[in-house]
C-alpha cells in the first residue's frame, strides 16, 4: 500500500449493499471520491474519513427513523382531552382510541383533563416526551383559546405535531317546539323589527358556540341579546322554559329533544348540508350569505414527535375514518369522519385562529 494511502474498501461493501435498498446513494459518491483521491500524493486522508463517518451517520440516523416506526407502539399510549366526559369530543376520542388499538396492537386510552381552557390538558401534553405514547385531541375550540386568552402558557402551531384530523360537525339553530319561528328567515325578519329584544341562548361566553352566535349577528346584520349559560343542559332548559328564543349547539347535544319534537332545528351552521342531517338548511339558505361555521378535532402529539411516528398514526387514521362502521357511529353524533394530512390540520388551524381573532375583536369580548 503507497504511503498515505487508507483501505477502505471492506468497510464500504457492506454499507454499499444497505444503500442498494432504497436508503440513498451518499456512501457510493463517498467511495468515489476516496479512492480517486487518497491514493495520489499529497492526498488528504483525514477528508476522506471524515466523509465516510458522515455516511455512516446518515445511514445510522435512517435504520434508526425505520426502527422507531417498525416496533411503535410498544405500550399503552394515552390521548389527553381538554374536555369533561361523555361530551361529542369524548366520544369521538374513544371510538377511534379503540380502533387505534385494534389496528397497532397496542392499548390506546383517553385521560380527561377539563378546564381551564384546555391550558390544563396542553401543559401535560407539552411536557411529555416527544415519543408518540402521550397524544393531545385539539378543536377548534384551541384555536378560540388563542384569541381569546391575554396569554396563554403554549402555542398550539409551534408547540404540537399535527397528525390528523378526526371529524368535522356543525353547529344547529333551534327554536321550542312552540315557537312562532318556522324558518331562520322569519326568525331574522322578527330581529330586525325588534332590534335586542329576542335572546339567543348558547355556553359560556367564548366558546365556539357563543362566538357562532356573535358571527350570526353581525352577518345578518341584526340586533338581539345573547345570554351565555354554565353548560348545555341550563340552555336547553331555558329554550323548553321560553326564556330565549333560539339556542345554538351542537347536534349530538339536542338530538334528543329533536326526536322528542321539543326542538325544532331551523338552520346548520355550516356551507353546505351536514350527511347527518340533511334535511336541515344551513344559515347560507336562511339568508345569510357567507356564513360558515364548522367545528373539528383532531390528533396532534408533541412537537419534535419522530415523523415516522406521526407518518404511522396518519396511515392508521386514513384507514380507520374510512371505515364504514366508525362513520356510521360518529355520523350518528352529527359528526364527519375525515382524516387529513398533517398539514392539513396545521393549516385549518392557523386560518380559526386568524377567523376566530377577528370574530371576538368585533363582538368587543375581552381578553381573559
Amino acid at each position: 500500500m503507497a504511503h498515505g494511502q487508507v483501505n477502505v474498501r471492506p468497510n464500504l461493501t457492506a454499507i454499499d449493499r444497505d444503500m442498494n435498498f432504497g436508503h440513498f446513494n451518499l456512501v457510493h459518491e463517498t467511495k468515489k471520491l476516496s479512492m480517486t483521491s487518497v491514493g495520489r500524493a499529497g492526498s488528504r486522508p483525514r477528508l476522506t474519513i471524515f466523509l465516510i463517518v458522515f455516511a455512516l451517520s446518515a445511514l445510522a440516523a435512517s435504520h434508526r427513523g425505520a426502527s422507531a416506526e417498525a416496533s411503535y407502539p410498544n405500550k399503552s399510549v394515552r390521548i389527553v382531552l381538554p374536555f369533561a366526559a361523555g361530551g361529542v369530543a369524548d366520544t369521538t376520542a374513544r371510538i377511534i382510541a379503540e380502533k387505534l388499538g385494534d389496528k397497532l396492537g397496542q392499548r390506546f386510552y383517553v385521560e380527561n383533563q377539563a378546564g381551564a381552557g384546555g391550558i390544563a390538558a396542553a401543559r401535560t401534553v407539552i411536557a411529555s416526551a416527544p415519543d408518540g405514547y402521550t397524544l393531545a385531541l385539539l378543536s377548534n375550540g384551541t384555536a378560540v383559546s388563542v384569541s381569546l386568552f391575554k396569554k396563554l402558557p403554549f402555542d398550539p402551531l409551534r408547540d404540537f405535531e399535527p397528525i390528523s384530523s378526526l371529524g368535522f360537525f356543525d353547529f344547529i339553530f333551534a327554536t321550542g317546539a312552540h315557537s312562532e319561528f318556522r324558518t331562520l328567515a322569519d326568525f331574522i325578519a322578527a330581529a330586525r323589527n325588534k332590534p335586542g329584544a329576542l335572546n339567543v341562548g348558547t355556553i359560556n361566553i367564548g366558546s365556539t358556540q357563543n362566538l357562532s352566535a356573535e358571527l350570526f349577528k353581525t352577518s345578518a346584520g341584526i340586533d338581539f341579546t345573547i345570554i351565555p349559560h354554565r353548560g348545555t343542559p341550563e340552555v336547553q332548559i331555558s329554550l323548553l322554559q321560553g326564556d330565549i328564543a333560539l339556542m345554538i349547539d351542537s347536534y349530538a347535544s339536542m338530538k334528543g329533544n329533536l326526536d322528542d319534537a321539543k326542538f325544532r332545528a331551523l338552520a346548520s351552521s355550516g356551507p353546505v348540508r351536514s350527511k347527518s342531517t340533511p334535511d336541515i338548511a344551513t344559515v347560507q339558505e336562511g339568508g345569510v350569505a357567507n356564513y360558515d361555521v364548522v367545528s373539528w378535532n383532531a390528533l396532534f402529539a408533541p412537537a419534535g414527535t419522530p415523523p415516522e411516528i406521526v407518518n404511522k398514526l396518519n396511515g392508521a387514521l386514513q384507514d380507520i375514518l374510512a371505515d364504514a362502521d366508525v362513520k356510521k357511529r360518529l355520523i350518528e353524533l352529527g359528526i364527519e369522519a375525515r382524516a387529513s394530512t398533517p398539514q392539513e390540520i396545521s393549516a385549518r388551524l392557523k386560518s380559526d385562529v386568524d377567523k376566530w381573532q377577528k370574530v371576538i375583536e368585533k363582538a368587543g369580548i375581552q381578553k381573559q
